[in-house]
């Protein structure tokens, strides 16, 4: 059974969600995250790394989901720590926290595309890099940020390893901004999609 690693920064980011107030970019991430790991459940055992109380709450209402301290320094840091803790061998995906459309069937895709001791990603539009498939936990880097994916490429080719760009439109699609928001609409998972009302955002 493969391990699946989610990082959350937690409910006080995504500012780039403006006009929502604090509350209402919370509300947001938060449903995401819910929907996030309800995807992970049934495709491998599910560890958060957050050090919010409201991903810790989420992680709760969800069940059997892990949760690990966030040790600071970012997604990369927070990522390496989550894999240190795996503890046993088998195929490993980390999936972003902000995919609300994200299924089951979808990390199955992904865990199938990753190549025999090699990585697979998803990139999102901007270059960044929404998830990723790993035969082992050293053979991950904290290579976060803008154009992500292409790093990641480029240390898979570093360790001599085979990387494959895998197009999924339900990992594909973060969320970032109003328009995302409203780009995956009644696509998103359940509550996403009842954040998306509560807040009068419904077209």
């Amino acid at each position: 059974m493969a391990a699946i690693v989610v990082p959350f920064r937690g409910a006080g980011g995504k500012l780039r969600l403006a006009p929502l107030d604090g509350e209402g970019r919370a509300q947001v991430a938060l449903a995401m995250l819910g929907d996030v790991l309800s995807a992970c459940r049934p495709v491998g055992d599910t560890l958060l790394v957050t050090d919010d109380e409201g991903g810790r709450e989420v992680a709760g209402e969800v069940g059997d989901v892990r949760v690990l301290a966030d040790p600071g320094n970012g997604q990369g840091a927070a990522v390496a720590a989550a894999l240190g803790e795996v503890g046993r061998p088998g195929p490993l995906l980390v999936v972003n926290a902000d995919v609300p459309c994200v299924l089951p069937h979808d990390l199955r895709h992904l865990l199938r595309s990753t190549p025999a001791g090699g990585l697979a990603l998803v990139a999102a539009d901007d270059g960044t890099t929404n998830a990723l498939g790993l035969p082992a936990p050293e053979v991950f880097a904290p290579l976060y940020g803008p154009d992500s994916a292409e790093r990641f490429r480029a240390h898979a080719a570093s360790l001599g390893l085979e990387a494959v760009s895998v197009s999924i439109p339900n990992i594909c699609d973060d969320v970032d901004t109003m328009d995302d928001l409203r780009r995956v609409g009644m696509r998103a998972g359940p509550r996403t999609q009842a954040a998306i009302a509560n807040l009068g955002l419904a077209a």
